[in-house]
């Protein structure tokens, strides 16, 4: 079956590289630059007037289009630059490169989308939002500090676990289903302070861009979304330095030329002090974090461009000496950016990521330290065939090092033996293409296949079960438990301990209905070959990633969308509105009393089942104007099923195996029913700005007391059904005010000042419920809240 696929993409390709055209084109490309730095623009808009059609460039600032013979017009634009317009007489190939100037006279609009909304429009890509590293700073999040993280949960189908919880969640999915991409550099964890901040310094970002779906055909590995983050490269024309003083933590960020118009530098820093902070409160409890982004980009010619750059982050969080957390990511990437011709567009990447997690517990002597190591190489073409037809394809491998612990002795004292568990290894290989095809002026179509094929190597050894089976039910207790191993067997690093393949066919198209408006849909396949082993609806530094293999099968995600957009009649408002519905096979699920945490025989606790999502985003979006923001609004539906296996006998008893919940569908600890956010930015003067959110959420599911039992004088309670509750409804208000004051010209710093108010009204939004017995020995339960109303005033400056 490879090798047919493989000859069938041969011939295909070779088909489109024979098409003829009935009238003489030339090509006209070039890169997008911006003018006072050098750094390229990505998604820059070039429009062609006289055609009505254009193109955007790339992640490295690169377009291309071919056009019939002839006299065009020009205009290149993007949001926060001056348009460019430029008349070319197209006789003959092309290279045009266009500096931007940045619009400083412009008022700082605050938008989703940095695409020309014409273009947007026409493009069969859906499901996508954009967003400006401007929109980002100005959306007030708690502590004062700009977040990339928090500014996504303002979209419609993204939501979280509630405040002070990590990662995100996207259509009802799990945030470990996310794939983040930091310079195409995996993330495995998004967040610094248990969630309170993100591991992207905005100071540092350049572009980010959320696929929830309809997702290109080049990326794959995550069944939930895409999060793809580009760094700055640094500027190669003036050394500029920007940063901010908050009140938890500061930044600082330096960039500049090595060689000016060749060679920059980026370098920037963040850290936090509250660990200096809590014991003026006599608190010996501590966290705090750093993170470093790093990178040197280098223009070898006209055609070939190089990029070192790197990340390093680090929390520790601390219970006075007794208990000890620490986590964080590391990334190192290479990238060659080759360009064989005017029509194709190369990058070649080499990247590391590590990411490793601690655990010590003085107490009990006990040091615990997990992580998961891969190593990525991709090569990636974008070939611009005609003006019609555009083929992206590459390959990408990526190999996995997972180590779910190694437990050492804190001292001599200690009861704990040192203990290294099993390690596990897996290859993940992948070659794709992509096609965009506009058939007609109003029919365009996207659509591609990936091929997957993931392999779990050989390990020092791995245990053998009955029947093949690491969990059994048992018919008289009625509830499952751990089967022991009958075997160890030793296959060594040289064999497969399993092989998948998966074919992975993304499709999409718009239908333009008129000059303002179009329909969209699409269809995504993707599988997942890694799953997080966690217990919570939020991810914390304590789980564990592992890998599919014998008893853990991939996750397979089918996801259909279709939707309506518009412009509304050259107004500056736009509307975007989209349903969808995903299924979910191989959802792992737990059995009661699972221990995930330096759990060697992972298999002995996991049972797979089965996931469904559906629901309907709106958005209204103002783009322009003293006035700009958008109001979303998502209605959804999440939930997961783990149905028996059959029939089972044991020890003599007969029964039909129960599954998770009686093998019903229930409530995924992501469900939000209804979803409501709004964005307001209001440019008052040149001095200040007014912004504010407002976010309601129907409450996270949980689990309460449905009743309660004595034993040995302890009230036991016991729980029904999984996530049958919910928590309280969230909502909350936040607000900022941004003072910048006027810049003389004959001077070069730059600042301004944040103040923000975090929950404006108080509101006590429950992160859990508790339930204990009272000192009159009555039942009853406690409200946890995170945060109640949190004014904070941050300080910015660039020269």
């Amino acid at each position: 079956m490879v090798q047919r696929f493989k000859a069938l993409t041969l011939l295909f390709l070779v088909f489109l590289t024979g098409i003829l055209h009935a009238q003489q084109s030339f090509t006209l490309s070039g890169k997008v630059w911006e003018a006072k730095s050098n750094e390229s623009v990505i998604g820059a808009n070039i429009i062609i007037k006289e055609l009505q059609t254009g193109t955007s460039t790339n992640e490295y600032g690169f377009y291309s289009i071919t056009l019939p013979k002839g006299t065009y017009t020009l205009i290149f634009s993007s949001l926060g630059y001056k348009n460019s317009v430029q008349t070319v007489d197209l006789n003959s190939n092309m290279k045009l490169n266009m500096p931007l100037e940045e619009d400083t006279e412009e008022l700082e609009a605050v938008e989703i989308s940095g695409t020309n909304t014409n273009l947007d429009i026409r493009s069969p890509q859906m499901s996508v939002n954009t967003m400006t590293v401007k929109s980002i700073k100005q959306i007030p999040v708690v502590l004062g500090e700009a977040d990339v993280i928090k500014s996504l949960l303002l979209l419609p189908g993204v939501s979280s676990g509630g405040e002070a919880s990590s990662g995100f969640n996207v259509r009802g999915g799990a945030a470990d289903q996310n794939l983040i991409l930091l310079d195409e550099a995996n993330i495995f964890n998004s967040s610094h302070l248990f969630g309170l901040y993100s591991v992207f310094n905005p100071d540092a970002i350049k572009d980010v861009k959320l696929y929830k779906g309809g997702i290109p055909a080049r990326y794959g590995g995550r069944v939930s979304s895409v999060l793809d983050i580009y760094q700055k490269e640094g500027n190669t024309r003036e050394f500029h330095m920007n940063g901010g003083i908050g009140a938890v933590a500061s930044r600082i960020l330096m960039e500049g030329p090595i060689i000016k118009d060749r060679t920059s530098f980026l370098i920037g820093g963040r850290a936090s002090y509250v660990h200096l902070l809590l014991p003026l409160f006599d608190v010996d409890n501590s966290a705090n974090f750093y993170d470093l982004n790093a990178k040197i980009s280098h223009r070898i010619n006209e055609n070939n461009n190089i990029y070192f750059s790197g990340y390093f982050g680090r929390d520790k969080f601390k219970v006075n000496e007794s208990f000890v957390n620490t986590y964080g990511n590391a990334v190192l990437n290479f990238r060659w950016n080759h360009l064989f011709s005017d029509r194709l567009f190369s990058n070649f990447s080499l990247i590391y990521s590590d990411y490793d997690y601690g655990l010590k517990l003085d107490f009990v002597g006990f040091n615990w330290k997990s992580g998961i190591q891969n190593m990525n190489l991709k090569y990636d073409l974008k070939h611009y065939l005609t003006q019609n037809l555009q083929v992206n394809y590459g390959v990408n491998n990526i190999y996995y090092i997972f180590n779910p612990g190694k437990i050492t002795p804190t001292g001599s004292g200690s009861g704990i033996i040192e203990d290294q568990l099993v390690k596990k290894y897996a290859n993940e290989l992948a070659v794709y293409i992509d096609i965009e095809h506009e058939v007609t002026k109003n029919l365009t179509l996207q659509y591609g296949l990936r091929y997957s094929h993931f392999t779990r190597l050989g390990q020092d050894e791995i245990s053998v079960y009955e029947d093949n089976n690491p969990v059994f039910y048992n018919p008289l207790l009625q509830i499952y438990q751990q089967s022991l191993p009958i075997e160890t067997r030793y296959p060594g690093r040289g064999k497969s301990l399993a092989t998948y393949d998966n074919f992975e066919p993304r499709f999409s198209f718009s239908l333009l209905l008129n000059e303002f408006s179009s329909i969209k849909g699409s269809y995504t396949r993707l599988a997942q070959y890694l799953h997080l082993l966690s217990n919570t609806s939020s991810p914390t530094p304590l789980d564990v990633w592992t890998p599919s293999g014998p008893f853990i099968k991939p996750q397979l995600m089918d996801q259909f969308a279709f939707g309506y957009f518009r412009e509304i009649n050259n107004s500056p408002y736009t509307i975007e509105s989209e349903v969808y519905y995903k299924k979910l096979k191989n959802r792992i699920d737990y059995i009661d009393g699972a221990q995930l945490i330096a759990n060697e025989y992972i298999e002995r606790s996991i049972l797979n089942g089965r996931a469904r999502a559906y629901g309907l985003e709106f958005m209204l979006k103002k783009n322009e104007g003293k006035f700009t923001g958008w109001l979303s609004y998502t209605l959804s539906k999440s939930e997961q099923q783990t149905p028996g296996r059959g029939t089972v006998t044991y020890n003599g008893y007969t029964a039909e195996e129960t599954g998770i919940n009686n093998g019903e569908w229930y409530n995924t600890p992501y469900d939000k029913t209804h979803d409501i956010a709004f964005f307001g930015n209001y440019q008052w003067n040149e001095k200040w700005t007014l912004n504010g959110n407002f976010i309601f959420q129907t409450g996270q599911p949980t689990n309460y007391p449905i009743g309660q039992f004595e034993f040995e004088g302890l009230v036991v309670p016991y729980y029904g059904i999984r996530n049958q509750e919910r928590l309280p409804t969230y909502h909350r208000l936040d607000i900022s005010v941004i003072y910048k004051p006027k810049h003389r010209p004959d001077k070069k710093w730059e600042s301004e000042w944040v103040f923000s108010i975090y929950n404006v009204y108080n509101r006590r939004n429950a992160a859990s419920i508790n339930f204990r017995r009272s000192d009159e020995g009555n039942n009853e339960a406690v409200r946890i809240a995170i945060f109640g109303i949190v004014p904070s005033i941050t300080y910015n400056f660039k020269f």
